[in-house]
Formats: structure tokens, sequence, C-alpha cells
């Protein structure tokens, strides 16, 4: 019936739709270089990378490259999995460009063989 083909294409625009709309957080603070926290108390954990532990060379200059892109600003998030402290895994997105991506090209981190199949660009 025409009612059916209409409600097909209005689930298929819809559906269609739904990557597009991407989720957005707004981040508060990072606390190391693939650590952050969000204004509304979420850790997320940058998903495929590895980054140096504070205290370690190289730390100081991660923390401040992520807060850099990140910190006080809205980005994009794709949430992964929960890991086993309780944070989000998740890709964020600022300025168009997959951080964890932009940390690993800068120096900053490294890419986790371990995890690297949750992101596409870390395969």
């Amino acid at each position: 019936s025409v009612l059916m083909k209409i409600s097909l294409l209005l689930l298929l625009a819809v559906w269609g739709a739904a990557p597009a709309m991407a989720s957005t957080v707004n981040i508060r603070s990072c606390n190391d270089g693939d650590t952050c926290r969000t204004t509304a108390g979420e850790r997320i954990r940058i998903a495929c990378i590895d980054a140096p532990e504070s205290g370690r060379a190289g730390s100081y200059a991660a923390t401040l490259a992520l807060r850099g892109m990140v910190q006080g600003k809205e980005v994009g998030i794709r949430r992964i999995t929960t890991d086993r402290y309780g944070r989000t895994v998740a890709e964020l997105t600022a300025n168009g460009q997959n951080v964890g991506e932009s940390l690993v090209d800068q120096g900053h981190a490294w890419i986790y063989q371990r995890y690297a199949y949750q992101c596409r660009w870390a395969r």
C-alpha cells in the first residue's frame, strides 16, 4: 500500500541519517596524555593509543598536547566500551581530526596494538 511505502521511505531516511548525528561532550580536564574528564564527570580513555605515564619522559608534553586539542572544548565522541577502571573507551574528534591519531602523528603517543582493532585508522 501507499502508506506502507511512505513508512518504509521515512524509516530508511531516518536510518540513513543516523550515522551523521554525532554525539559530543565537553572536556573539562585531561590528567595525562590519554585520559580526560567531561564536564558531566564521565572519564574518557582515548581508544587505540597509549601515552607515557605521569612522571615518565614525554608525559608532560603528551598531556599538554591533549589539553590543547580538547580541554575546554566541545568534541565529537564515538564510545566503544568501558575499561576495567570504569572509564569510557572512546575516539574523540576535535576540529575534524581524530585526537588519538593526531597524538600518534605528533609523537606524543603510540598505537596500542592490543586494542588497535577498535579504531579504523590504527589497524
